[in-house]
């Protein structure tokens, strides 16, 4: 999809990009950590954990208080609201923020139930996390009807057919994933927001897997509800809702009395976390630097448009060498698209099985060399039975982020040939 306002950027500077996050520089039994674990959460720059440690030094207090620290806590959620305004292209006040992406797709589930008459649809696919799920399958108590999109087997894509044929005039929700957190398929959400909203029904968009790998524009997706988590893009443990402005004021939350009425704060529960949000702002600020570095972009959202054009081509060239390698690995079994034709239809996550090693006992070994991976279903449970793996372990999933190497690459190659030929 295009970004308005995207630069073109240059070559991305990995040694600057490797000396800002501190827990690179690790070792096990002597050799560096290589991190492919990154869809299970990314490691994260010197200057969120500097913002998180700052505020609990400098400004821990509550919200809402005639005193300074109260103040410029009210100040730095105000100053990340608008950081992600910047990384989402929305505004600030559709901004909310929650414990994680589970918590907030629950909350909000739960305010769009109370608007449902039995009979009335919801479409899921089999693609998804079980966070983009679950939420919505408990409004089956309401006599909601869960109707679930099939995938095409052969390289773990949607079946658009079969998304146009399960929307209709009773769909109330379409919830989607951006992309899989299992197999990397990256989904067309602009023409499954333009389904559903053909149907009268809403858009809800699980970005939590795509926000490391490719900029989000949810105008131009125009999707009404998108929801991200900001430690799998180089932030703390928070979850992070866009909601379009309208809904946001009409749909009606479960909270507490004494919390206010306005938006977005009616849509957060109780005390937020304060510490965890001061290095929202850190983490997107990391990306529009890194934006910087390649590109003169004239403002913060152009900056952070220039860092995810280089970071895509970066992680494709990685993820071109890394399936090149597995492909010639006797008895092993790569899911999702493998063409290169077609990479921009993927994210950087790979899901392999071998025959004769189960997940779990490729991802120990691995780790035993200091490569850290992650095996099993990955809460991507509908798409681990699915595809019929979810008795057998699952999947090793192999997972590159930005701050990763060609020379990682082929250690772990190298790494897990030996292991296989053993």
């Amino acid at each position: 999809m295009p970004q308005t306002g995207a630069l073109v950027a240059s070559e991305l500077d990995l040694s600057w990009v490797r000396s800002q996050f501190p827990s690179l520089s690790q070792k096990v039994d002597g050799q560096p950590a290589i991190f492919l674990d990154g869809p299970g959460g990314t490691q994260v720059p010197q200057r969120v954990i500097d913002a998180i440690s700052n505020y609990l030094c400098r400004d821990n207090a509550n919200s809402g208080g005639a005193y300074p620290t109260s103040r410029n806590t009210d100040a730095m959620i105000a100053s990340a609201r608008a950081a992600m305004a910047d990384f989402l292209g929305c505004s600030a006040d559709e901004i909310v923020f929650g414990p994680n992406m589970t918590t907030l797709t629950y909350a909000m589930s739960r305010a769009i139930g109370r608007e449902l008459q039995p009979g009335d649809e919801i479409v899921l696919t089999h693609l998804d996390h079980d966070a983009n799920i679950a939420p919505w399958r408990a409004l089956e108590e309401r006599g909601a009807t869960i109707r679930m999109v099939d995938i095409h087997a052969d390289d773990c894509t949607l079946d658009m057919d079969d998304m146009a044929r399960k929307i209709t005039g009773k769909t109330k929700v379409v919830a989607v994933g951006y992309a899989s957190n299992a197999v990397g398929t990256i989904n067309d959400v602009q023409r499954i927001v333009q389904l559903a909203h053909d149907h009268g029904a809403l858009a809800y968009i699980d970005a939590v897997h795509y926000a490391p790998h490719g900029p989000i524009d949810v105008r131009a997706i125009d999707c009404d509800f998108l929801v991200c988590s900001t430690y799998k893009f180089f932030g703390p443990h928070m979850g992070v809702l866009f909601g379009k402005r309208d809904h946001l004021k009409r749909l009606q939350p479960y909270k507490l009395r004494a919390n206010t009425d306005a938006i977005p704060n009616r849509w957060e529960w109780g005390t937020l976390n304060h510490e965890c949000i001061a290095g929202i702002t850190a983490c997107v600020e990391y990306l529009a630097d890194l934006g910087r570095n390649v590109s003169s972009p004239s403002n913060r959202r152009a900056a952070i448009l220039a860092a995810y054009d280089a970071i895509k081509r970066h992680e494709h060239e990685l993820m071109d060498k890394l399936i090149r390698g597995l492909q010639k690995i006797s008895g092993l079994r790569l899911y999702g698209i493998q063409d290169p034709v077609h990479f921009d239809k993927r994210c950087p996550t790979i899901a392999v099985r071998i025959q004769g090693h189960t997940p779990l006992q490729l991802a120990n070994r691995l780790g035993e060399h200091g490569i850290f991976t992650w095996d099993g279903n990955y809460y991507a449970v509908n798409v681990t039975e699915r595809l019929d793996v979810e008795k057998d372990g699952g999947f090793l999933r192999i997972g590159i982020a930005h701050y990763n190497t060609a020379e990682e690459i082929d250690r772990f190659l190298t790494t897990l040939r030996t292991i296989v030929a053993t």
